[in-house]
């Protein structure tokens, strides 16, 4: 049975996450001029490689499948708006994206990969060194992600594309880049003037608005469930 306490704080420390790395998503669109202008050495990637973009804040995966194709997953609203696949396999815009990540929805899809990067530069198999772990073998990693092509759960914490990555490289869905975010609100809950900082927030909210239940158990609950977590 699950807990709704715990997905209550999941859905919140999602939303932070998306909201703090907000400029992954404003950084570029794909299908924009800049992804035209830039040409990629693709006769240098492998079968079974993972392909990086680094953004602002965050760094997009995908695996390449040979003949200028990436599989990589991709939040999209449109999904869960239509069946059409003549819309859905265009090129995600940022709106479908940000309401895609909103909404939970996603798929690992194939785009090419100039739409994969849309102008970035392109890291190869750069998490082999970070995670320092062995990698499968390469025509495995690629089989792996064309078994899990489809409409897919996403969450920002549990389900992204670096998840969908990792255990197709391997073998475990990890995602650094979000444990170090859990990490970072950690040290932030730890932080005894985040207590304070939430009191006096809920005391002006009621000064503001008056005294209501609205803002008046928030007043009370964030600042007590911020001590007790501290």
């Amino acid at each position: 049975m699950k807990n709704p306490v715990l997905e209550a704080v999941s859905l919140v420390l999602e939303k932070l996450l998306f909201i703090s790395n907000f400029k992954f998503f404003s950084s570029g669109a794909p299908g924009e001029d800049k992804a035209g202008n830039t040409l990629y050495e693709i006769n240098s990637f492998l079968r079974g490689d993972v392909l990086e973009v680094p953004r602002t804040h965050l760094t997009h995966y995908g695996i390449y499948l040979g003949d200028n194709r990436v599989a990589h997953m991709m939040p999209d609203i449109l999904l869960a708006l239509t069946d059409d696949k003549g819309l859905t396999q265009k090129v995600v815009s940022n709106k479908r994206l940000i309401l895609g990540v909103i909404g939970r929805v996603a798929s690992i899809r194939v785009d090419t990969v100039e739409d994969f990067a849309y102008g970035a530069e392109i890291l190869v198999n750069h998490l082999d060194r970070s995670l320092k772990k062995k990698a499968l073998l390469n025509e495995e990693v690629a089989q792996r992600a064309e078994k899990l092509l489809g409409t897919t759960p996403y969450s920002l914490l549990w389900n992204n594309c670096e998840h969908f990555v990792t255990y197709c490289r391997f073998g475990t869905a990890i995602s650094p880049q979000a444990d170090k975010f859990c990490e970072k609100v950690k040290i932030i809950i730890r932080d005894q003037r985040s207590v304070l900082a939430s009191a006096v927030l809920g005391l002006a909210s009621i000064v503001c608005l008056g005294l209501a239940s609205y803002t008046t158990l928030p007043a009370i609950f964030i600042p007590f469930c911020l001590w007790m977590a501290g």
